[in-house]
């Protein structure tokens, strides 16, 4: 474990989606930003439990005491995770949008790689799509767009980048004590990379389909705009795939606790 790791705290939250108090286009009255937000927010509950599974698999193989104790936290927090966006839900339920078919093709599709894999392979997905949630979650405390959220939605989000921060090396270092090799996280990487973008245009695009229409050309205005904000995820994200590149790559290089301890200290949960 690296010295800079700390055990991951479970928070238990209990958000108030109050469905009178959250507007529809809760993301700055722009519905593509929030679309595009809740498109992700659909992929959160199964793919964290994908995660856990693919941990605890390896769990009794785990011989350091205090891997054995981060990864308890780690399962707590994505379990919690999964628990507030699936309540949050029913906010697009409010608006009328379906998301049943979406979700049993995501789902089905997660339990077909799942079951073809191995358990090794899967878990070197869940230690590659760790390190993209990571990257978005340090992002968002930069992104000048974030002040746009909707107050409650804020805080689920800057809850969920924080404790991202907090467990991000988890995975990664069971991965490594079980005999996780280089060659397989870097394949893992560019099948998850290629995973979450798709799912998460899929999700948007079935989002914008019930809301207004998908337009592609509204979808590239909407880039500029944010780019022309200072917020600019693609770039993020690609400093963050240049980076799992290198052999010697660890995510305790990116020294961010310090964002995640400063939220947890400004809203008093610091600790669970």
């Amino acid at each position: 474990m690296s010295a800079a790791s700390p055990v991951p705290p479970v928070r238990r939250m209990d958000f108030d989606f109050d469905e009178g108090a959250v507007p529809a286009h809760w993301f700055g009255d722009d519905r593509i930003l929030t679309r595009s937000s809740d498109a992700l927010h659909l992929l959160f509950p199964s793919g964290e439990r994908f995660f856990v599974r693919s941990v605890r698999h390896f769990s009794k193989r785990l011989e350091s005491p205090e891997l054995k104790e981060r990864v308890r936290g780690f399962v707590g927090q994505e379990a919690m995770h999964g628990r507030e966006h699936e309540r949050a839900f029913a906010l697009l339920a409010r608006d009328g949008i379906e998301v049943g078919s979406f979700l049993q093709s995501y789902e089905s599709f997660l339990q077909w790689m799942e079951d073809r894999s191995s358990p090794l392979f899967n878990l070197a997905v869940t230690c590659a799509l760790e390190h993209l949630t990571a990257t978005l979650g340090a992002n968002s405390f930069f992104d000048p767009m974030m002040e746009d959220a909707h107050p409650t939605m804020h805080d689920l989000m800057m809850w969920h980048a924080a404790e991202e921060i907090e467990h991000k090396s988890v995975a990664f270092d069971v991965y490594r004590s079980v005999g996780g090799g280089y060659a397989m996280r870097v394949v893992a990487m560019a099948f998850a990379y290629g995973f979450l973008m798709v799912w998460w245009r899929r999700g948007m695009v079935h989002l914008l389909e019930q809301d207004g229409g998908f337009d592609m050309a509204e979808v590239r205005a909407f880039r500029r705009r944010a780019r022309a904000r200072g917020s600019n995820l693609p770039l993020a994200f690609q400093r963050a795939l240049a980076s799992y590149l290198r052999p010697s790559f660890h995510p305790d290089d990116s020294d961010d606790y310090h964002l995640a301890v400063d939220y947890f200290e400004s809203v008093g949960r610091l600790a669970s």
